[in-house]
This record gives C-alpha cells, structure tokens and sequence, in this order.
C-alpha cells in the first residue's frame, strides 16, 4: 500500500514537503521586498521615469534584472547587495505597469 501511495502521489515526504515550503516562502518574500523597488523606482521624476522604462525596455529580457540592480533599486534597506531575484521581479512589474 505503501508504495502504491507514494508512487500515485496521494502521500508527500517530508523532503518534498520541506522543499514546496522553501520555494513557497521565497516566492512569498520576493513578492514582500518588490513593492520596496518598485517605490524607490517612483522616487525619480516623472520625465526620469520614463527614461528609465525605455531604457528597461531596450535592455533583453535577460538583462532587465541586471539594469534595475545597477540603478540601486533592488538594494533594499540594511543591505550592501542587490536581490537579484526582487530585480526581476520589479522589472517584470515596471514593464507590465508602463504597458497599460
């Protein structure tokens, strides 16, 4: 029954269980510190702004992250070094908010 239950899927170890926990929490945090780059984004001038959506948006897909750590936006406070992972995702924000 045993192995029936776990090869179904109908059972989770507890690995698997510590490892969705992981990935839901720093999905969770990321979500948390994005508005933080997002509001040190909207700091800057209006005409500013706008420079800098062309910018990120002259930049590949690949590379956008990397211009939002370079502008300091994804240092968030207390920190020396900025997320990476909250670069993306307030990239991914900037971009989907200057298109509507």
């Amino acid at each position: 029954m045993l192995i029936v239950s776990l090869s179904a899927g109908w059972m989770v170890t507890s690995g698997t269980a510590r490892q969705t926990a992981e990935q839901q929490t720093e999905k969770a945090v990321i979500a948390a510190l994005t508005p933080i780059c997002i509001a040190e984004f909207r700091k800057a001038a209006t005409a500013q702004q706008q420079l800098h959506i062309a910018a990120l948006e002259d930049e590949s897909s690949w590379e956008q992250g990397d211009y939002i750590e370079e502008q300091g936006w994804a240092t968030l406070p207390g920190q020396e070094q900025p997320n990476v992972d909250v670069a993306e995702a307030c990239a991914e924000q900037l971009l989907d908010v200057s298109s509507t």
